[in-house]
């Protein structure tokens, strides 16, 4: 789960870390009276969406301007201007693809004087099962960039989970990014209240792009970006209480009622699997074949009749697929639950595009049985191979 950066700034201010006094706000009324209670004489106004590359951003409508989706006011007057200008319209950036995302919320934030900006993030490195620290001195700039052009002034250290953070994390972390005498205490004293609010609340990602050092000699987070582990969210029902439904696919949020592991892709044809071992190895034979999966969706080992028909119906909701594969090998999960659902699900939706299914396991005989019997137009495969290639000359068949 991601959260906005005035959310990621609030979490990590409660761990006591240095950043920018702001606002957010979700009216462009409500502009003026935020940049008067932060007094200014500089501000930043900044969308608010689930994507980077604000600042290099364009807004689809014209009236939105043309400076981007984090903007620098030097008046009142022009805070206003630019809530107006932006909230309720379009920012399209890098990472949000060409159909952009709506702002619906601004952050006015206290402008700083920078005299340098640099990079950290936390992440957990799944190859040595520990967290991660990723410096740069080159903050400010697409991390990705970084990599691909000089690769030597990204560092990385991590932390054993035996010990935990130690001082000698902090003067690691001081001496990646350069900084000296009092810089390098603050950052001694940052790395450990980064480390321990990203334990605290589970975070799989904690991203400060820009670390700022201001010219009077503080460090500050100029930007945050948090992402949470969906797994630990039942321990923090108040991180639950920042999510932004509207920043999330439709069918994401419906698979999530029904907790289903759902992730929407840009291809054809839909996938309904259960394992997500099994789920990933099907997207890369539909792949392999020379079509691309709409999606990723794992049912689990024991879904029910409920849940398939759910999955079946969000798959279907999608008007990019041309085509549909459900392979099941059962083990907990029986076929002939699986084929009710589907049968179900269909009754109800429709059926528009061609359905290849491919079952194989527990009470397969019944599910195969079922499916034969409901009259629906199925096309059975006997296994994964003999499924994909099915599946894709059907979609390739109808255009």
């Amino acid at each position: 789960m991601n959260i906005h950066e005035y959310q990621a700034k609030a979490v990590l201010k409660e761990f006591g870390v240095p950043v920018s006094h702001g606002k957010a706000i979700f009216k462009p009324e409500d502009a003026a009276a935020a940049a008067k209670e932060l007094g200014g004489p500089i501000w930043v106004v900044k969308s608010q969406i689930h994507a980077g590359g604000r600042g290099k951003g364009t807004f689809k409508e014209p009236e939105a301007g043309d400076k981007g989706g984090v903007r620098l006011a030097k008046s009142v007057e022009e805070v206003e201007t630019f809530a107006r200008q932006m909230l309720g319209n379009t920012l399209v950036t890098v990472q949000t693809g060409p159909a952009g995302k709506q702002v619906h919320r601004l952050y006015i934030e206290d402008g700083s004087e920078i005299a340098t900006e640099l990079y950290v993030s936390i992440l957990v490195d799944r190859s040595t099962s520990r967290i991660s620290f990723v410096v740069s001195t080159e903050g400010g700039m697409d991390i990705e960039a970084v990599a691909h052009a000089t690769p030597e002034k990204i560092i990385t250290f991590a932390v054993d989970p035996a010990t935990g953070i130690m001082p000698h994390h902090g003067r690691t972390l001081a001496r990646a990014l350069g900084l000296t005498g009092d810089l390098a205490k603050q950052a001694g004293t940052l790395t450990e209240q980064l480390y321990t609010a990203f334990v605290t609340k589970d975070m799989t990602m904690l991203e400060i792009n820009p670390l700022v050092v201001t010219k009077d000699g503080k460090l500050r987070c100029l930007d945050a970006k948090i992402a949470f582990e969906g797994n630990s969210l039942y321990r923090h029902p108040d991180m639950v209480a920042l999510r932004d439904l509207t920043e999330e696919d439709d069918k994401e949020i419906e698979a999530s009622k029904y907790d289903l592991s759902y992730v929407a892709l840009d291809g054809t044809i839909g996938c309904m699997v259960n394992g997500a071992g099994l789920a990933m190895a099907t997207m890369d034979i539909i792949k392999l074949y020379g079509e691309e999966p709409a999606n990723f969706l794992d049912v689990g080992g024991g879904a029910s009749k409920e849940k398939v028909t759910a999955a079946f119906k969000i798959i279907t909701a999608d008007p990019n697929v041309k085509g549909i594969l459900i392979n099941i090998f059962g083990g907990i999960m029986k076929c002939d639950v699986l084929a009710e659902g589907v049968i179900a699900a269909v009754k109800e939706v429709g059926l528009n595009v061609p359905l290849v299914v491919r079952l194989e396991g527990t009470n397969v005989d019944k599910g195969k049985a079922i499916i034969n019997a409901s009259g629906l137009n199925v096309i059975s495969a006997d296994d994964l191979d003999d499924a994909a290639q099915k599946i894709v000359n059907a979609v390739k068949g109808a255009r």
